[in-house]
């Protein structure tokens, strides 16, 4: 065969190998943009480039892939539905520390589901796995509570932050099953 055969082959091996990584490379970003939607773009932009960001949302990704998330029932739901409302009602009378409750019953839930109760980044992170529309809203509750021990949130702000932790506490008590659902769906139907 000639020598010039042999160069085209090598150059149709190179441009197929390029495309290939093209494409998986576009494959990748896409499946991750559609799993954390902007928890996606926050991540990369705190990342020194777009592959560490990637390479850090796939991390996270296997590493919530081997928790044991638990769905919570029927009647943990109800439970902490009752305590977010006592929580709640509180608000008035007590901003501060109806938020702080908020925030640790959040964690609560959280620690029933299976979600490892480190610190609060490592916890943001594994929630933005399974919950990356509401992430954000835990990150800005979190920080306004830490702002109002500096002296630097006002009660609307404490407002802010217990609208955030109801985003993010209505999502952790869905049920991953078809019966569980049905069962908050008919809860939420007889409070209504």
């Amino acid at each position: 065969m000639p020598a010039w055969l042999w160069i085209v082959i090598a150059l149709a091996v190179v441009v197929a190998a390029v495309a290939g990584w093209v494409a998986w490379k576009r494959t990748r970003t896409s499946r991750l943009r559609e799993t954390f939607g902007s928890e996606y773009d926050r991540t990369v932009e705190q990342s020194p480039s777009q592959r560490e960001g990637e390479a850090a949302l796939d991390d996270r990704r296997k590493r919530r892939e081997a928790l044991e998330i638990r769905p919570l029932t029927p009647e943990a739901c109800r439970g902490y539905d009752e305590e977010w409302r006592a929580v709640q009602a509180r608000f008035v009378d007590d901003p501060i520390g109806s938020v702080g409750e908020a925030d640790r019953l959040v964690e609560r839930v959280m620690a029933e589901r299976g979600y490892p109760m480190e610190e609060f980044e490592a916890q943001a992170e594994l929630v933005s796995v399974d919950h990356p529309e509401v992430v954000q809203n835990y990150r800005s509750a979190h920080e306004i509570y830490g702002a109002h021990g500096r002296g630097e949130a006002s009660t609307e702000d404490l407002r802010q932050a217990m609208v955030h932790y109801h985003s993010l506490f209505e999502q952790l008590l869905e049920s991953d099953d078809e019966e569980d659902r049905a069962t908050e769906s008919t809860r939420t139907e007889r409070a209504d």
